[in-house]
């Protein structure tokens, strides 16, 4: 089908009908195939009660019941509908799917209201979109049928294969295929598919990201649209070619987005620091072939050596800043405090020319330079004349970083592991837009942490300024995390003794319980614990609280727009405000309101821009777009999660064998998980594997208990591992705890099957389904 159901539901107006004939016209269905199918979805859509048919057309039905969400499942057989509105996820049991798989956009209803340690209930009304249009598989002969059993088993169905592929049957672990798949299961017939190609397991590294690619359907990505840039006019903006300009620049792989340039000039009452974006928006229409194009790709995606970009080429070499060459920008000055604080800001479109480019090696040049030393380290020399902007940047970031921490901004000590090779991978991205903690890292020597905390005030300036003027900007929610897991959170430490100071209604906020977890010897499983109670950041069309920047009225970010779609988005409104923008009310009136800046704010009470620029802005910003660009991120957040879990069992292989400490980092009723340092590879014990003693697990305390030698194994505990077995495709590694010399085994425990440690991502839901163990149970 040339659409998806969000698609078609996409193009109904909310409040009324649109006839048939025009909805084929806004999908552009033209062969009597296509529009044969759309009325096949439309009459489905209407006896399932997502769509109403009148005399006058179609129209969507008004049903608060119907819950838009995304489902996240398990291999044990549950799923979790995640709603896109941010409300408490819905459990869905296997035979409530009605066929959708993990990761699918679908339509939920509530079956079973939830409690106060369990989730609603619900079941799949419609399937809205399809996530995996093609998977990694091995292939099986099941009885009489050939079949493609997918790698990720929370893809919880097969695929069935034509005869012809029988060719691809080869023993466990010598192959993969990428299976296409060609009809979605439907009634009582299965999903069926063909075999696209066959993939190499231990080929090496371009072997692994084919692998990697093709799992996340990434080798087809299609180009961008040919289009013709447009020249901005270097007389139209304001010449800051005299300013000293500084570039921050950390990633090294190819095709590497670029980054906004700082500058910093001081004021009587504190300092005026200058943040510059490349100037993308300016350069193609709204609305035009490129720019829908990039609002479908939606993000930069980082492929540890490479880069697969956001923007074209042409457009990349377009806008990318070079020391010493006059560039366009869109530039906003900020007015801070000697502490930091924001007090004023105003925006402007400009053409700057930096002066230098600082990297890790200066910044570690600079940091071990002795203060009186009159020899210039080769490192610094390129930027000799500008060192003292840098200083007095790094001296501000400090203070903007405890701006920010004061203002309820969370930073947790869970940077990525210390492994060879991960390449850009490794480096935060500098405005962290998607988990809701940010990364804690010394800006005085990671380039990339000293750009994050100098652009997050004007991402702040930005959202404040079209908040304001009421124009329709795209947002970056960050909400403060639900007490009630936090709550968890503080009584899975309390349960390890770590000292708390809680309020007088017995709760802590999420700063205490960072602050507390840093200092202790478990900091890291707690503050892992931390980070899952912690809400991501969201993008809405509405100004809210964003505690990652440490602001309480509004953000909108903007100067990234070579990595995500919103700051694109935000820049087009920007600069249409700075160029056409009306700063009267008519030429009648002699008194200009200056739009770019903050001393408008209050004052303004005429329409801002013309209908016919306001307009197009309004109506493309809609809930489907902000989902679509809330699931492009998740994306890049499961494509990175995925490289790095890659990378981990590459490191792990070596090691199967060997006796290695790790730390207990999850208890689950079915055995505990363990990190295994540096890489921080995560693995399962399962408890059928503890032969010395049958284990009770005791959820409140985190920790399993043996029942005659009393053995306790929780969270933050040292134990000695042997890895037993690495499946790289699956991201599994199998455990075996070192048991004390002489143990006597317990009569009638067996050996269990492995268990997949990714499979259990969603460890807080364990004890939902109705199947699993519950608190006491024996193991």
């Amino acid at each position: 089908m040339k659409f998806t159901v969000a698609d078609l539901i996409e193009q109904l107006p909310s409040e009324q009908q649109l006839s048939i004939t025009k909805l084929e016209k806004a999908l552009g269905l033209t062969t009597k195939a296509d529009k044969q199918q759309l009325r096949i979805a439309l009459t489905g859509l209407v006896r399932v009660g997502v769509l109403q048919e009148t005399d006058d057309g179609i129209g969507r039905v008004d049903d608060d019941g119907l819950i838009e969400a995304r489902l996240r499942c398990s291999s044990k057989g549950f799923c979790f509908a995640l709603r896109e509105d941010g409300g408490e996820d819905i459990y869905i049991r296997d035979n409530q799917l009605n066929h959708a798989w993990n990761g699918d956009r679908v339509l939920v209803r509530v079956t079973r209201e939830g409690g106060r340690r369990r989730s609603p209930e619900g079941g799949v009304q419609c399937i809205l979109e399809r996530s995996t249009t093609s998977l990694l598989a091995q292939v099986e002969q099941q009885n009489e049928r050939l079949v493609a059993v997918p790698l990720d088993d929370r893809l919880l169905a097969a695929v069935a294969l034509p005869a012809g592929d029988a060719k691809h049957l080869t023993a466990e672990g010598e192959a993969v295929v990428e299976v296409k798949v060609d009809r979605y299961p439907v009634g009582q017939l299965p999903a069926e598919g063909h075999v696209a190609r066959s993939l190499a397991i231990n080929a090496g590294p371009e072997a692994d990201l084919d692998l990697l690619l093709t799992k996340h359907g990434l080798r087809e990505r299609p180009a961008g649209p040919k289009a013709t840039l447009k020249t901005l006019d270097a007389k139209e903006r304001d010449d800051l070619t005299a300013l000293p300009t500084l570039l921050l620049q950390a990633w090294e792989g190819a095709e590497a987005p670029a980054l906004p340039a700082v500058s910093l000039e001081r004021t009587e009452n504190g300092h005026r620091l200058w943040v510059h974006a490349p100037a993308v928006a300016e350069r193609l229409g709204f609305g035009s072939a490129l720019d829908l194009h990039l609002r479908e790709q939606g993000e930069a995606l980082c492929l540890v050596s490479r880069w697969l970009p956001l923007l074209t080429p042409a457009l990349s070499t377009a806008c990318g800043f070079k020391p010493g060459s006059g560039e366009a920008a869109l530039s906003v000055a900020l007015e801070l405090s000697e502490t930091g604080e924001l007090e004023h800001y105003r925006f402007c479109r400009s053409t700057i020319q930096p002066d230098g480019l600082v990297d890790a090696k200066a910044l570690q040049a600079l940091a071990e330079r002795k203060p009186k030393a009159r020899t210039t380290p080769a490192a610094l020399k390129a930027i000799k004349d500008v060192l003292p902007l840098l200083e007095q940047l790094l001296e501000l970031a400090g203070a903007l970083r405890q701006q920010r921490l004061d203002a309820g901004s969370i930073e947790l000590a869970l940077g990525m592991p210390a492994i060879e090779g991960l390449g850009d991978l490794a480096l935060p991205e500098p405005d962290e837009g998607r988990q809701g903690w940010l990364v804690q890292q010394d800006s005085t020597q990671q380039p990339l942490a000293l750009l994050r905390e100098l652009i997050l005030p004007a991402h702040r300036a930005l959202g404040r300024h079209l908040a304001a003027l009421e124009l329709p900007a795209i947002y970056a929610h960050n909400p403060a995390p639900d007490p009630e897991a936090l709550n968890e959170v503080a009584k899975a430490a309390l349960a390890l003794e770590i000292p708390l100071e809680l309020s007088a209604d017995g709760n802590a906020t999420a700063q205490e319980l960072a602050v507390a977890f840093a200092s202790s010897d478990r900091s890291r499983v707690l503050q892992q614990q931390l980070s899952e109670a912690l809400r991501p950041v969201a993008l809405s069309a509405e100004p809210g609280t964003n505690l990652l920047a440490g602001e309480a009225e509004a953000v909108a970010p903007w100067c990234c727009p070579t990595l995500h779609y919103a700051d694109l988005w935000n820049q087009h409104v920007l600069a249409l405000l700075l160029s056409d923008g009306k700063d009267r009310p008519s030429v009648r009136h002699k008194t200009r309101v200056d739009i770019a800046g903050d001393s408008s704010h209050g004052v303004i009470d005429w329409p801002l821009l013309a209908p016919s620029l306001i307009h197009p802005l309004e109506e493309a910003r809609s809930v489907a777009l902000l989902h679509r660009l809330n699931a492009r991120s998740r994306f890049a957040t499961d494509l990175q999660a995925d490289a790095l879990a890659m990378a981990q069992a590459r490191q792990a292989e070596p090691l199967v064998g060997q006796v290695l400490n790790g730390v207990v980092s999850g208890v689950q009723s079915y055995g505990f998980f363990v990190e295994v340092p540096p890489s921080q590879v995560e693995g399962l014990v399962h408890v059928s594997s503890l032969k010395d003693d049958w284990y009770e697990y005791r959820s409140r305390q985190n920790r399993l208990v043996g029942r005659k030698n009393r053995r306790t194994y929780m969270l933050g505990d040292p134990v000695e591992v042997i890895i037993q077995k690495v499946d790289v495709l699956r991201h599994q590694i199998d455990l075996a705890v070192v048991l004390p010399e002489g143990y006597e085994a317990v009569e009638g425990k067996e050996d269990g099957k492995a268990y997949d440690s990714r499979a259990y991502d969603s460890r807080a839901y364990d004890g939902q389904d109705s199947d699993s163990p519950a608190d006491g149970d024996e193991a």
